[in-house]
């Protein structure tokens, strides 16, 4: 498990905590709290606001009431429920794909020591060429190409995503299927990689790289 820990030591220069700089710190965050909030609309529109579940409840309340609806007219409004939630998940995934693109602009502004590019290569570059530092490099390298995996499915997500969006407006998106099933797939893939970070984090936490979280949030002050 120690693979998917990340460490707080500067790779380059052992003795030092990383430093994050402040928009990184922000997007960091930011994107936390969008992707939880996207996979939390998913999740309710997969439990509690079933359309075929609802619209039954739905016709059972109002008949209750001396009401009478059709199927029809109770699955219109169970949709309407299910469809709000939907266009709030839209709004995320827009928000989602502007903290992606802050992010790859974000990436030319860091400071040297602090590019992701950068950071990768070093520890490659650790795990080679420093003997002393070889285990160290190697572990950073591994944590680092985990991260760039996550890059790449946030990419793809919002990608098939906005293909999703404006599919009524594109009638060629429309008729390509494969975006959701490659959404949908990519979904549980992020799932899976917030699992193993959150695991690896508490780790870390609770080793020689005690301090990691607040690193994140006063960006790594001695």
């Amino acid at each position: 498990m120690s693979i998917v820990e990340p460490q707080r030591r500067d790779v380059e220069h052992p003795a030092e905590i990383k430093k994050y700089s402040s928009p990184l710190r922000l997007w960091h965050w930011l994107n936390a709290l969008v992707i939880t909030g996207s996979l939390l609309t998913v999740l309710l529109n997969s439990t509690l606001l079933k359309t075929r579940k609802n619209a039954a409840a739905i016709k059972a309340s109002l008949q209750a009431s001396g009401i009478t609806v059709t199927d029809q007219q109770a699955r219109s409004v169970a949709h309407e429920l299910s469809d709000r939630v939907w266009t709030i998940h839209t709004y995320l995934g827009y928000t989602l794909a502007a903290l992606l693109l802050f992010r790859l602009v974000l990436e030319f502004f860091q400071f040297a020591d602090q590019k992701f590019i950068r950071k990768i290569k070093t520890a490659y570059h650790q795990y080679q060429k420093v003997k002393e530092q070889r285990e160290l490099g190697k572990h950073e390298f591994w944590v680092k190409t985990l991260y760039a995996i996550f890059y790449l499915m946030l990419l793809t997500m919002v990608l098939t995503g906005l293909c999703l969006a404006f599919e009524d407006d594109v009638p060629l998106l429309k008729s390509i299927h494969v975006f959701r099933e490659i959404h949908s797939f990519t979904m549980y893939l992020i799932i899976g990689f917030i699992i193993i970070h959150i695991v690896g984090v508490f780790l870390a936490e609770r080793k020689e790289s005690s301090g990691i979280v607040s690193d994140m949030i006063n960006g790594g002050k001695q």
